[in-house]
């Protein structure tokens, strides 16, 4: 936010490889392509050159002159690429966004769509390219992790009437910029142990004080006299937000920091890395609220509250847990149960009385299947839904739970292990990873300003 540097403990691996995507099935239809494209805007795990860069004006004899929007350093911006760009918006936003709203939103992409042009002319100054197959593997990924055929996500794209480079140029451009950054920082990029040992003094010192879960969109202001442009571009986000627009999704492709390659995600900060005027809005916002735009020096910020604690407490359940799934041959009807749904309940009951370990319960799951995993993995017992945290809640160690019906099959819990965890201690690996974030966002806004203030650019029309 501003030009403070932030703290934010997501691994700098989530910016410079691939990162988790969302599992299929949370969403259906338009959505599931929702958290295709926000996985592949903001994960960054494309390659770069599927797509040529755009063609100097000199060498592009078939764009007329009035669809040209801006030239920089050369190169065209045409009114067909801000077209696509708001186009893939609102497709990944899974929002029916009206004329108006992307007329609004027009001045905004056209600034980014300038910037990804300075960036990607940074990247060819150094030779810094990925190989196609790199950003054709992640398509592929993305379609794999959402349950996608093979070329859906390319088909959809066309059936919306969206060119697939669209998607291919923010990608690279976002992964290109990464490559940037780390040859910029160089020496700056490794943490030493003295460095940690003075952040983690630092936080000794803000024990007892408040943290936020914050997650951000930075809206940049060239001019501070004149910021009207930008204050209507994000106030009218944050109505798309309120109407439903998954916040990583906007983020991802209009955030100006660098943690929109997180989705706009912060991770836990402290007061006093955020902005003043950020601080006093987070104190009074309730949970998932989208905050009003804030005005910060650079620009505006648009905030929402994900969680709060307090510095070195949060204390939590770890619990360590085996599973026996018992699956039905058809779906459950509660009202008419079949006679195999019947005759699991009274196996399961059986298995829930007579076992007495979490290697019997791993043997029953053996003997069913294993349609679900034996070792779910840890749980953090505050952090599952109120109707299993009162199955777990008062199960003692190594006592299975009474059988658990759902519409496929019966489920039987055992805790294996139940240990007391403060998650708000940071381990020295995740304090280097906070410096060196710090240092990415910090290096990428100078680096951003410096491109700006050499290049000659032209507006011609506008979008």
């Amino acid at each position: 936010m501003a030009d403070h540097m932030h703290k934010r403990p997501n691994s700098m691996r989530a910016r410079f490889s691939k990162t988790a995507f969302p599992p299929h099935g949370s969403r259906t239809g338009r959505g599931v392509l929702s958290f295709a494209l926000a996985a592949g805007l903001a994960a960054c795990v494309g390659g770069a050159a599927l797509a040529a860069p755009p063609a100097p004006v000199a060498d592009d004899v078939s764009i007329h002159q009035d669809s040209i929007v801006a030239v920089i350093n050369g190169t065209v911006l045409t009114r067909r690429d801000v077209d696509n760009r708001g186009r893939l918006f609102a497709l990944s936003s899974g929002l029916n966004v009206s004329d108006e709203v992307m007329t609004r939103l027009r001045p905004q992409i056209v600034r980014q769509l300038i910037d990804e042009r300075l960036r990607q002319q940074e990247m060819l100054s150094r030779h810094i390219n990925v190989p196609p197959e790199q950003i054709a593997a992640s398509i592929a990924d993305i379609e794999h992790r959402n349950g996608m055929p093979q070329n859906a996500l390319r088909d959809r794209l066309a059936q919306d009437g969206i060119s697939l480079t669209t998607l291919i140029d923010q990608i690279r451009v976002q992964l290109g910029w990464t490559q940037v950054l780390r040859e910029e920082m160089g020496a700056r990029g490794r943490t030493t142990a003295a460095e940690i040992a003075q952040r983690e003094e630092a936080l000794r010192h803000e024990d007892g004080k408040p943290q936020y879960m914050i997650s951000e969109i930075f809206v940049p202001v060239d001019d501070p006299r004149h910021s009207e442009n930008e204050l209507k571009f994000t106030e009218t986000v944050i109505q798309e937000l309120r109407n439903g627009a998954p916040f990583p999704i906007v983020a991802a492709q209009f955030s100006q920091n660098q943690s929109a390659l997180d989705g706009g995600m912060m991770g836990w900060v402290q007061e006093d890395s955020l902005d003043p005027q950020v601080v006093a809005v987070v104190r009074q916002m309730p949970i998932g609220a989208i905050s009003n735009p804030i005005r910060v020096a650079g620009g505006f910020v648009i905030a929402t509250l994900e969680g709060r604690r307090t510095v070195g407490h949060q204390m939590g359940t770890v619990l360590s847990l085996r599973q026996a799934f018992l699956p039905f041959t058809t779906q459950l009807n509660p009202q008419n149960p079949t006679e195999q749904q019947r005759a699991t309940l009274q196996q399961a009951t059986q298995i829930s009385n007579s076992a007495h370990s979490c290697e019997d319960l791993e043997a029953v799951n053996r003997k069913y299947g294993e349609k679900r995993p034996s070792n779910p993995g840890e749980l953090v017992l505050e952090r599952i839904n109120p109707q299993m945290q009162q199955v777990l809640a008062g199960l003692a160690v190594g006592k299975a739970s009474r059988p658990l019906v759902s519409t496929d099959g019966i489920e039987i819990l055992m805790v294996c292990g139940r240990q007391q965890k403060n998650f708000a201690q940071q381990t020295p690996s995740e304090i280097a990873d906070q410096l060196l974030n710090e240092r990415v966002e910090q290096t990428s806004r100078q680096l951003n300003r410096d491109l700006h203030r050499r290049a000659v650019i032209e507006m011609r029309s506008k979008a």
